[in-house]
């Protein structure tokens, strides 16, 4: 009998990219914003991860808006990632919007209009408003369907129950639809929303589970409702300022929110939205939540950009504002002043200053652990003690580029556990910074537009060498 072969068949719905700091979970913190040793994807800088909870706690309780801290540190000591983290530990519900300083350069608009918008889209509103919804399980579900084409639409009933109730309703054609798009059936239990109708299928009734010998592993069982089938419900819905200000800035602006073109937006229109928000929140329809802003290489900014932030840290809707750099003192961009990190001092006041910490060995071998269950690449335990020492030595960056191209160096010699030897093949194939400008000190005069002069070339190469 021939051998049956099932074609191969994969989910392209769901891509999963391995990114810089895919791994990161949240903070790792526990009850008391104690972070532990190695939790959720994070590893070392206890200091800076419990300053990061204290003001995870203070945008959580959204009682405070227009605060600025500074994460601080030397390149790959973690700022970015400790930004991510708290990202992460927000969750969805609050808002959190993510640029590096230089793209405010690259957008079509002005750079104030690209700050403006970066802070409305760290400004959320939860909307709320009351709605009547009919929830029950479906007793039965009948369709009259029409004999011939051309005849009337078809109509049909469905009966509903709760433990206390049981009614029958009347069906048009777009209800219908809606039955068999959710694919609705005798059994589930359904929330009807009476204004849009909407079908939301809630799951199985726990009465009807044993209508099947067996069923999926994603039928959800619930308890039949209680009480009357028709209910308020308040519903919240939440956006953020921004998408209020383009849905409201030009004629189907909402479209803009998917093309990313949102343009120049008048300050009237942003005007006119701000005091239709304060009446909804007098009114108690909507509450504003003020979300983080993070800005990465901060330093990029000019002293323009720099003085507006100034002034929008003052205003009462502004979120927080996380800013990080690796700079040391250098010149503020647009002025020839040198000043701490590359930021005016003005603006240095109004900031928390968190400082992140060189890695030390034992750290970076459990950082090293991480990406390599993160990137599933098996190593051996000489392997891992030869990269670590790889990464004290260069940069823990250099090192964590080297644990994918030593995976792909084992697979071409047919391995399944990377060794030593696809460490020292990558290592002698990929240069590090210290080597690299120690080769290009030893062959700069063979180089195009070479200015160094050669003694200095040679008293720079004999520091990298001691």
């Amino acid at each position: 009998m021939a051998e049956l072969k099932l074609s191969e068949t994969r989910d392209l719905t769901r891509i999963e990219r391995i990114g810089a700091h895919s791994h990161i979970r949240g903070l790792g913190l526990d009850s008391t914003l104690t972070p532990r040793s190695v939790s959720e994807g994070l590893v070392g800088q206890l200091p800076a991860r419990k300053a990061a909870g204290v003001i995870l706690h203070m945008i959580r309780s959204g009682r405070i808006a227009g605060r600025g801290v500074l994460i601080a540190g030397q390149p790959g000591t973690g700022k970015t990632a400790i930004a991510m983290g708290l990202a992460k530990s927000l969750g969805d519900q609050t808002p959190f919007a993510m640029l590096s300083a230089s793209e405010i350069f690259s957008f079509e608009i002005s750079k104030t209009e690209a700050l403006t918008q970066a802070f409305r889209k760290a400004i959320g509103v939860r909307i709320k408003e009351e709605t009547e919804v009919i929830e029950g399980e479906v007793v039965e579900i009948l369709i009259d369907r029409p004999g011939a084409a051309g005849a009337a639409a078809k109509t049909g009933k469905v009966t509903l129950k709760t433990t206390e109730m049981e009614a029958c309703y009347d069906m048009g054609v777009k209800l219908i639809e809606a039955m068999g798009k959710e694919k609705v059936q005798s059994g589930d239990v359904i929330a009807l929303d009476k204004t849009s109708g909407k079908i939301t299928k809630l799951g199985r009734s726990f009465s009807r589970s044993r209508d099947y010998d067996a069923v999926g592993g994603n039928t959800k069982f619930v308890q039949c409702p209680d009480g009357e089938l028709q209910k308020r419900k308040e519903v919240v819905h939440c956006v953020t300022l921004h998408e209020i200000d383009v849905i409201n800035s030009r004629t189907q602006g909402f479209l803009a929110l998917f093309t990313g073109d949102t343009g120049e937006i008048r300050s009237e229109v942003r005007e006119q939205i701000d005091m239709k928000v304060a009446e909804w929140r007098e009114e108690g329809k909507a509450e504003v939540v003020p979300g983080v802003l993070f800005i990465d290489e901060v330093h990029m900014l000019d002293v323009e950009c720099f003085s507006f932030l100034n002034r929008a840290l003052e205003n009462e809707m502004a979120p927080i504002l996380v800013v990080a750099t690796n700079r040391g003192h250098t010149v503020i961009r647009g002025t020839n002043y040198k000043s701490p990190h590359g930021i005016p001092i003005d603006l240095l006041d109004r900031l928390l200053v968190i400082k992140t910490e060189p890695y030390s060995e034992d750290d970076i071998r459990k950082i090293l652990d991480i990406r390599c269950q993160e990137e599933d690449v098996e190593m051996s335990e000489e392997a891992k003690v030869l990269l670590t020492k790889i990464g004290v030595e260069t940069s823990l960056r250099y090192a964590i580029h080297l644990i994918t191209s030593s995976s792909l160096a084992c697979q071409k010699r047919k391995g399944k556990v990377v060794e030593m030897e696809d460490i020292s093949r990558v290592y002698q194939l990929f240069l590090d910074v210290k080597r690299s400008t120690q080769y290009l000190m030893e062959y700069q005069s063979q180089y195009m537009f070479n200015e160094v002069p050669e003694d200095e070339g040679n008293e720079e190469a004999s520091d990298m060498q001691s």
